[in-house]
């Protein structure tokens, strides 16, 4: 009891810290004069003050988390967060429902860019931000920001960064200090945020526009300010530069920092999932492009190789970005972008899917099987790079494999006993649950999610937070020995 005390002590805290991103859009509500002022900082007013009650009435629970109670934590903070980020859109656009708020809030916070909003390009310009800055906030994780302020609070962090950390392996500090650790991936998240920015301004955005797709392409979270996405630019010139971004943000920014220090790029070139990841993105975008040259989707090669390039990056990088209706591209093209949506992130970057690392491990896994087949007795550890990956972490992820399919094989067939049809279930369960934001089908690239009833739309919404949480996070939940002594 004590120690559900302690995570509500917790979670009230976070609650104050999440409050402040609050300010963003209250500026930019200033600055646009858009109307919104008033509902912005009710809502901050909220925020605040649940989190300020919760404290208070826990203040004398404060201490380090045990594994279980990081786990709660956890899943506690990405069901609340979206919960309370509801406020301003039902406040501002009318005839918002609390489903499709919270359906967007939970979006943006995962990064996973899927929307039931149309108009956006009229929206008022403070809401946009909101939309963009919880992107931009959940590509890091906001539990990553709370385990470098919680300590200076008398909360400790490590389970915390242990529970929402994305990969397998997550106890290669950069630093002896976990909090100092959290903190250098934000300085590197923000500093190519604002190169990210200024890119994208001088490329021919506007201050807002700038600022949003920065924010989602830092995230890899997709949402834009306009209905047709970057094809609203048409300029070959900013898909470029979102590409590089994109690139960018599905390597691990632990590989980032380590690089800048070393001020050097053999960082890179020692990291196995980085290597792989890049060179199965662009080697795919080689292919895409020769496809839709072959079969006269377009006259050009190099017309074929901008848009197959832009797309594939965005959705192989879970970002879910579009620069036209790739869904009319011949099948293969659409459904090739999306198996690579679960592979090719890396742990530790702002993507979603299985990731790398794991891809790698199951990849090594099945050479290791066949080796034993012809040699019963052959000792073969296996290496990813220059590390050996013990025998407990392939169990692992094994495991988290099987999981992976048997949630998106339930959570289909529950999209199809409602009624929807196979290839909108199937993309709409593995766009959630890889965090990519569209799927094809009636929730294609050049549609939102607005056509589902309530029911799918809390169905995709789950899919989305245990792809964010990597499924263990929040499966766990559901089991009799975690609720036991």
């Amino acid at each position: 009891m004590l120690r559900s005390l302690t995570v509500i002590h917790a979670l009230g805290l976070m609650l104050i810290v999440f409050s402040i991103a609050y300010l963003l859009p209250i500026i930019a509500s200033q600055i646009y004069d858009d109307g919104t002022l008033i509902d912005f900082m009710l809502a901050m007013l909220f925020t605040a003050g649940t989190g300020i009650l919760l404290w208070l009435l826990t203040r004398r629970y404060k201490g380090e988390l045990s594994i279980r109670h990081g786990y709660l934590l956890v899943v506690g903070m990405w069901t609340a967060m979206p919960a309370v980020a509801t406020l301003p859109l039902m406040l501002v656009i009318n005839n918002m429902s609390f489903t499709d708020a919270y359906f967007e809030t939970m979006s943006g916070i995962t990064t996973t860019g899927s929307t039931t909003l149309s108009g956006l390009d009229f929206l008022p310009p403070a809401i946009n931000i909101w939309r963009h800055e919880l992107n931009w906030l959940g590509g890091m994780g906001i539990i990553v920001l709370a385990v470098a302020i919680l300590p200076l609070l008398g909360v400790g962090g490590r389970q915390l960064f242990k529970a929402e950390t994305p990969g397998p392996i997550k106890d290669a500090a950069l630093t002896p200090r976990i909090a100092e650790s959290a903190r250098n991936l934000w300085v590197v998240y923000v500093a190519v945020t604002l190169v990210c920015i200024a890119s994208l301004k001088l490329a021919g955005m506007n201050w807002l526009d700038a600022v949003c797709h920065a924010f989602s392409a830092m995230g890899l979270g997709g949402f834009s300010t306009h209905d047709a996405s970057i094809g609203y630019f048409n300029s070959p010139t900013i898909e470029f530069i979102m590409i590089i971004f994109m690139l960018f943000a599905v390597v691990n920014f632990a590989t980032h920092f380590l690089a800048w220090r070393g001020k050097s790029l053999s960082a890179y070139l020692q990291d196995s999932e980085a290597t792989a990841s890049i060179g199965i993105i662009l080697g795919s975008c080689v292919g895409i492009a020769l496809l839709l040259w072959w079969k006269g989707t377009y006259s050009g090669f190099w017309t074929a190789l901008r848009h197959a390039s832009f797309n594939l990056v965005s959705i192989a990088t879970s970002s879910g970005y579009s620069s036209l209706d790739y869904a009319q591209w011949p099948m293969f093209a659409p459904l090739w972008m999306m198996f690579l949506t679960a592979i090719v992130a890396s742990s530790g970057s702002t993507g979603g899917g299985i990731k790398m690392i794991r891809t790698l491990v199951l990849f090594k896994q099945s050479g290791r099987e066949l080796l034993r087949l012809l040699h019963p007795a052959v000792v073969n550890p296996m290496k990813i790079g220059s590390l050996i990956i013990p025998n407990n972490i392939v169990f692992s992820v094994l495991g988290f494999i099987f999981l992976y399919f048997m949630t998106i094989a339930t959570l289909n067939f529950v999209l199809l006993i409602s009624g929807m049809d196979f290839i909108t279930a199937l993309t709409a369960v593995l766009a959630s649950i890889n965090n990519c934001g569209p799927g094809l089908g009636s929730v294609g690239p050049s549609t939102t999610y607005a056509g589902l009833t309530d029911f799918q739309t809390w169905v995709c919404t789950f899919a989305m937070l245990v792809g964010r949480l990597e499924i263990f996070t929040v499966l766990i939940l559901f089991t009799p020995h975690f609720w036991r002594r």
